[in-house]
């Protein structure tokens, strides 16, 4: 296997071996087609190609021979090597099949004289494999190729993460002007200057201006954050409103960003569970099946009828032919193929074969808050007037002087008297002090909205609002109070709502599957408590990092529980890649939904109950399709080395081997085509 970096990179050129591996599987399909119906499509469609005397044989070996020996030589290097170690795998079996397959045909054209009658059909032609090695070959480059695709796109969610960066900042020199530099050229202790609608280069302190921040891709946050002299800030962060200085204290890898990238590239390097599975069951099937080979050959060279040799050959072959592994390379991939597009039918997206067959056993789903139990959108969700104000006068005032605001409360507000069908007046004097509140004339009439301290610098004594404003705070909610002409005109609440109906339903079917749910947050305890209350959610942890996110995540593994990780930003990246399955929420960020080996398009949280279902579906038929597998070759090798002979006087010859491994193969790919119609 091709050796892949462990260290976090924001740059990453063309994948060698995906290009590789891709040019091999396209030539090998080209050949493989042809000669699939010119040796099959007699057997099984009655399609006769014309060709002259003596020419069939030698086109399928141009053909197959550059399938077996090229595209499929890195099976085949790999083989040697699991034979050289004594590390015995699914290559060898590959490696094993294949060339004895082409070995023999291959025998059976250059020299047909030297091949027993035994071997021979009643024309007297000995039989060709050739298709049957080209079909392994092929198919299981497919399946390499599928396998090197989504390790890939682990790079992609690194990417998506440390592109969260401005690649450019603007540095101060010593005498006070500005200069643009590289990211990767800021040192520890620069100072920088970061304008409104920029994003913040590195970590650090603030130490000049105030602004407020948007940090939701990073903490999960849904509300701005005012930043003052002092305060941390984190690279990545929009700057909402207002320029500021600050001063670098983390540059490169030292950076939150980065850090979280280098967490989500150590939980994403990983080997799916069945995979690993099936080479320890190979690790005994290879050498059984070659020792049964062996014993068939010599008991009919010392006991068989004349001439013994030729039953001897014909017996050692037909066993090596029938335990050829193609339904053993398909038994896995082919139902994760099938439930893999059946999923995306119902709008869940499995990036690999590992969240497919983990989920089944899932019994711990962490969920995050933002985005995922909730819209990830703060909305207006409750106007209360003040005696001598109505609710329509009372958000048609607000609204006109929030309408000159871009701040997220603001836009809350003016979107929910759209919604109410209230036109604002028009505002005047508008003015909005960071991280304080919003004033303004309106109708001649001076508006102010913003918190109790706000309103208590302006001279407007909200105290009797505290009840009411507790209450909704209690619930949630973000509260602005709002006075008219100096005196107190009631409460608006902005909240970011809980999504549909849909999601207590899928917090209840999980519960009805005895899954526990734990919400994991980085917002505040009392809005995380008062939706987990809502949604009936067992355990509550709230104000955590995206490190102690994924910390929460290793600590419920440690303790055996299987943890399935459901969040939409760039915080819960790390968490999602170190849960057993995570889950991305459609409408979340890149490095989320890279992160995550399932998706949920729609956003709907009952997309985890279909996903369980199909994960169950989807390891049974797995299951099945290996017990077919080595069902054949445990029928079917006795049967080949002919223990029916001495009763019956049967002995399986290498085409009916070759048809039986046929069948195999049939039995499985109909098996694992069920999965399309499974109930989710």
């Amino acid at each position: 296997m091709a050796l892949e970096p462990e260290d976090a990179t924001a740059g990453a050129g063309p994948n060698p071996e995906i290009a590789d591996f891709t040019h091999r599987f396209v030539v090998g399909a080209v050949l493989m087609v042809p000669l699939f119906v010119m040796e099959m499509g007699s057997h099984l469609l009655g399609l006769h190609i014309p060709l002259p005397h003596g020419w069939s044989g030698w086109v399928q070996f141009a053909l197959a021979t550059p399938v077996v020996l090229w595209a499929g030589w890195p099976f085949i290097a790999r083989g040697w090597t699991s034979v050289r170690t004594w590390n015995l795998n699914m290559f060898t079996l590959i490696a094993l099949g294949t060339l004895v397959a082409w070995g023999f045909s291959t025998a059976s054209v250059v020299a047909p004289d030297l091949i027993p009658d035994a071997f021979k059909d009643m024309h007297g032609q000995p039989p060709l494999y050739f298709e049957a090695a080209a079909v392994i070959v092929t198919l299981v480059l497919l399946g390499q190729l599928l396998e090197l695709r989504a390790r890939e796109r682990t790079s992609g969610a690194i990417r998506a993460l440390l592109d969260l960066a401005p690649k450019q900042a603007l540095r101060i020199r010593l005498d006070g002007t500005d200069e643009e530099i590289a990211v990767e050229h800021i040192a520890v202790g620069d100072r920088l200057r970061v304008r409104p609608g920029e994003k913040v280069p590195v970590d650090g302190r603030l130490i000049e201006g105030r602004a407020s921040l948007d940090e939701s891709l990073v903490t999960g946050e849904s509300l701005p954050v005012t930043k003052q002299v002092g305060d941390d800030l984190i690279a990545g962060s929009l700057n909402a409103t207002g320029g500021f200085v600050m001063e670098a204290e983390k540059v490169g890898a030292d950076t939150l960003l980065n850090q979280i990238a280098a967490l989500v590239a150590k939980a994403q390097r990983s080997r799916a569970p069945i995979q690993r599975l099936a080479d320890r069951v190979s690790a005994w099937f290879v050498p059984a099946v070659v020792l049964a080979a062996v014993a068939a050959f010599i008991v009919w060279s010392v006991i068989g009828p004349e001439p013994r040799l030729a039953y001897a050959l014909v017996a050692a072959v037909s066993v090596l032919i029938i335990a050829c592994p193609c339904a053993l390379g398909l038994a896995t991939p082919i139902s994760i193929m099938v439930g893999v597009g059946r999923g995306a039918q119902a709008g869940i997206l499995i990036r690999d074969a590992e969240a497919l067959e983990t989920f089944a056993s899932v019994d711990t789903v962490v969920v995050d808050k933002t985005g995922t139990l909730t819209e990830g959108r703060p909305a207006l969700t409750a106007v209360q007037p003040a005696p001598g104000f109505d609710e329509a006068e009372l958000l048609r005032l607000a609204a006109a002087v929030e309408r000159a605001s871009e701040h997220p409360i603001a836009r809350a507000i003016t979107e929910g008297a759209s919604a109410r069908g209230i036109t604002p007046a028009a505002a005047e004097d508008f003015d909005s002090p960071v991280g304080r509140g919003a004033l303004g004339l309106v109708e001649g009439r001076r508006v102010l909205i913003g918190s109790v301290g706000f309103l208590k610098d302006e001279d407007v004594d909200a105290s009797g609002l505290s009840a009411p404003a507790d209450a909704l705070r209690a619930d949630g909610a973000t509260v602005v109070i709002v006075a008219v002409d100096g005196a107190p005109a009631g409460l608006l609440a902005v909240a970011d709502p809980v999504k549909a109906a849909t999601t207590a339903e899928a917090v209840a079917a999980l519960h009805a599957e005895g899954v526990r749910i734990l919400m994991l947050t980085g917002d505040n305890e009392t809005t995380a408590r008062a939706i987990a209350a809502r949604l009936n959610i067992d355990e509550v942890r709230a104000d955590v990092s995206p490190a102690d996110k994924a910390a929460v995540v290793e600590a419920l593994k440690a303790e055996g529980r299987r943890v399935a990780m459901a969040g939409d930003g760039v915080n819960d990246a790390p968490a999602l890649a170190a849960a057993d399955v995570g889950v991305a929420m459609g409408a979340g960020s890149d490095a989320a939904i890279e992160s995550a080996g399932v998706t949920l398009l729609s956003g709907d949280l009952n997309g985890i109950v279909r996903a369980r279902r199909l994960s169950r579906a989807t390891v049974c038929n797995i299951r099945q399709n290996l017990g077919f597998a080595f069902g054949y070759n445990a029928l079917g090798v006795p049967l080949a080395a002919g223990v029916l002979y001495p009763a019956f006087g049967l002995l399986l010859s290498p085409m009916i081997a070759a048809l039986a491994m046929s069948l195999s193969s049939v039995s499985v790919i109909s098996n694992a085509l069920r999965l399309k119609g499974v109930r989710l």
